[in-house]
């Protein structure tokens, strides 16, 4: 079986999350089948959804895996819980949050996993992490990212470091 390129978007906004994102890319990389190609520059953001908080810290990942979408989102929350990832209310404050973007070409309407990932293309704080690794990757049923980016307010994004 061949890899699927896949995109991780990371986030945290507790507990030093710089640390928690770094983290993350470490253990990415450690997943069974799974090899970390790249990674953008770590951003801080404002918060989405939920604003009473502190900002996020964001990035995104390439990965190549042989894992299926369902089996590599089942590593993706291990990876959570293993950073006290609780999840107390839908957009809050956490320590970790990896969200499976888009895996190989694969559209899915599961519970519990969508792909691609149905609120990329509102997400700044996705899309311009993943502006800097993949601007001209096309997203099935929402375009390319760049022209994705080119419509979102980006304002209050800044990269770290």
């Amino acid at each position: 079986m061949s890899p699927a390129r896949a995109y991780v978007g990371l986030g945290s906004n507790l507990e030093q999350p710089e640390r928690q994102v770094r983290r993350a890319l470490d253990g990415l990389g450690a997943i069974r089948g799974t090899r970390l190609v790249a990674h953008s520059r770590l951003y801080r953001t404002p918060p989405w959804g939920e604003t009473d908080q502190p900002d996020f810290v964001n990035a995104v990942a390439a990965i190549d895996t042989i894992l299926s979408p369902q089996d590599l989102l089942g590593e993706l929350q291990r990876l959570e819980a293993a950073a006290g990832r609780a999840r107390a209310r839908r957009w809050g404050p956490r320590t970790l949050d990896l969200d499976l973007l888009l895996h190989g070409d694969a559209e899915l309407d599961l519970p519990g996993l969508v792909l691609p990932h149905p609120q990329v293309a509102q997400r700044a704080f996705v899309l311009v992490p993943l502006a800097e690794l993949a601007p001209e990757l096309e997203i099935p049923g929402q375009g390319r990212v760049s022209a994705l980016l080119a419509a979102v307010d980006a304002a209050g994004i800044e990269a770290l470091g």
